[in-house]
């Protein structure tokens, strides 16, 4: 067998082998399975884990925007003229956030922590300074006090004069910094020396700096990929106790720092937010892209916050069956003492058009306004986001108080926040290099399968060309000479002297001459 053999037949060897064991690791996904089962092992809350130390302290920079509506006409709007408002801001803070008090709980199982935020102010990312910008707006503590005490005949006689006696109008004129951080509040202060418990300083972000939300226990993932970063209990409630429904009252999913890795285009992802008291989903909207990173784009869809009458499942979310609001709002006073404040999506986005048209100066737009998340969705890892709520004050005519005796109800918007972060590049590089290896990992039976296919196109050309050349050969003819005669008469032999006709041996001296011509 030739060497051209041997290379023909290893070639076809070597290409069946490649072809056979490509097709059958693709058709079993086995590097696939393995690397996911690396990750799952990998993405868990414990320590010495891949994610552990960012889970306690998340290296990307976030930061806090505050837009508030400065109230334009109040005399018109207390004489019964629509009101008109103007954006202003933002007012900008580096936000802060890591996790104390980290232990292993129930036999290492769950993790215990408590999500600390504090807030440092950036000039150069604002309008304004805070201390020194002021803004009109609806004083929420008289609010809040003249709804706790409506119905009652004598109580709300007693803080109308109280309030005239203070000067606290339904309107407020304060700084920035005192509507976020607080403010002894006049009318508080006179409520507390009769009620001892109540608060006197009010402020929308009082005692949230440097602050925690209550202790957090999650789940590690480590018994279940899809439970990572799950909570588990809040302030040591399995379940709220605001809300009309077990349903409205259920602890569903993380607390927005953390997302199994994994994720697929069809699930909802559940978020739990201490700041409205529920948990929320949020659903698959486009792919997108940051910083080389591919990301799926999640994003609460209307029916989160739909009326019940959209979405039946929201029933519960009603403070009393006769009093419950229309699409686009949440009455969270249960959960804020009893104040009227109503959240919603910055600019009533997502809301009915009639809480838009109420207001003068109200424009909302998906690219400025929607709430969303881009994760990763091998590593589930928050590449993107960006979470704005808008706090509102529900205002109407409330008996015993003369100054609100014409006024419509109205949902009036207070202020809305941005809370931004995108992914820093020192963890953009860590990501990506993480899944280069997976997609290498898991794609090397394609890079098996393509050099089978390489080896199968080599088989083929190497068959084909020994397959001509053996044809060629198959075709030459073999042909006499020119100068050749007839088999025998080309030459003869003839002695060269009588001598050699006597040697029995018939001699050497034997010469080659021609045959004579008998007609010569």
């Amino acid at each position: 067998m030739t060497r051209r053999s041997c290379a023909l037949y290893a070639a076809g060897v070597v290409c069946a082998l490649l072809l056979v064991a490509g097709i059958g690791l693709i058709v079993a996904q086995t590097f696939r399975t393995f690397m996911y089962n690396r990750l799952k092992k990998e993405i868990v809350l414990v320590e010495g884990s891949r994610v552990f130390e960012t889970w306690k302290k998340p290296p990307p920079p976030v930061y806090m925007e505050f837009f508030f509506f400065n109230v334009t006409n109040v005399k018109e709007f207390l004489e019964g003229a629509k009101p008109v408002v103007k954006q202003v801001g933002p007012y900008t803070y580096r936000e802060y956030r890591y996790k104390d008090n980290v232990s292993m709980v129930e036999n290492g199982t769950m993790v215990s922590a408590y999500n600390i935020k504090s807030f440092v102010f950036l000039e150069e990312k604002s309008v304004g300074h805070p201390a020194e910008d002021y803004i009109t707006t609806v004083n929420i503590p008289a609010w809040a006090v003249m709804n706790k005490v409506k119905g009652s005949f004598w109580k709300s006689s007693m803080v109308s004069i109280w309030m005239n006696s203070v000067g606290s109008g339904i309107f407020t004129n304060r700084s920035v910094e005192e509507l976020l951080w607080g403010y002894e509040d006049p009318l508080l202060a006179r409520v507390a020396s009769s009620s001892p418990e109540v608060e006197t300083t009010f402020g929308l972000m009082y005692k949230k700096n440097g602050s925690d939300d209550g202790e957090f226990i999650y789940h590690t993932g480590e018994q279940n990929y899809m439970d990572y970063g799950r909570v588990k209990t809040w302030k040591g409630l399995s379940q709220l106790k605001f809300w009309r429904s077990n349903q409205s009252n259920s602890i569903n999913g993380s607390d927005g720092s953390a997302f199994h890795p994994l994720l697929d285009k069809n699930e909802r992802i559940y978020i739990f937010t201490p700041d409205l008291c529920r948990s929320i989903y949020m659903e698959f909207e486009k792919d997108v892209e940051v910083k080389g990173i591919p990301a799926f784009r999640f994003t609460p869809p209307r029916s989160v916050m739909a009326s019940k009458e959209e979405n039946p499942a929201n029933e519960g979310f009603c403070v009393s069956p006769k009093n419950c609001l229309g699409t686009g709002l949440l009455d969270v006073s249960p959960c804020r003492k009893g104040a009227p404040v109503v959240a919603s999506f910055p600019h009533f986005y997502l809301a009915e058009d009639k809480y838009v048209n109420a207001i003068d100066g109200l424009s909302p737009q998906r690219t400025h306004h929607q709430t969303f998340l881009d994760l990763n969705p091998t590593t589930g890892v928050i590449v993107r986001a960006n979470k704005r709520a808008q706090i509102n004050v529900l205002i109407n005519r409330i008996a015993g108080f003369p100054k609100t005796r014409i006024l419509n109800d109205t949902i009036f918007p207070v202020m809305f926040i941005n809370e931004s972060v995108v992914i820093d590049d020192a963890s953009a590089a860590r990501v990506q290099k993480l899944l280069l290896i997976v997609t290498l990992v898991s794609n090397f039976p394609l890079i098996i399968l393509g050099l089978g296919i390489i080896m199968l196109i080599s088989f083929i050309i190497l068959f084909l060309r020994a397959r001509r050349q053996k044809n060629e050969v198959k075709r030459i003819v073999f042909t006499k000479p020119s100068y050749a005669t007839s088999a025998e008469d080309d030459t003869s032999y003839s002695p060269v002297s009588d001598k050699e006709k006597d040697d029995s041996q018939n001699g050497t001296y034997i010469g080659l001459t021609a045959k004579a011509d008998p007609n010569a």
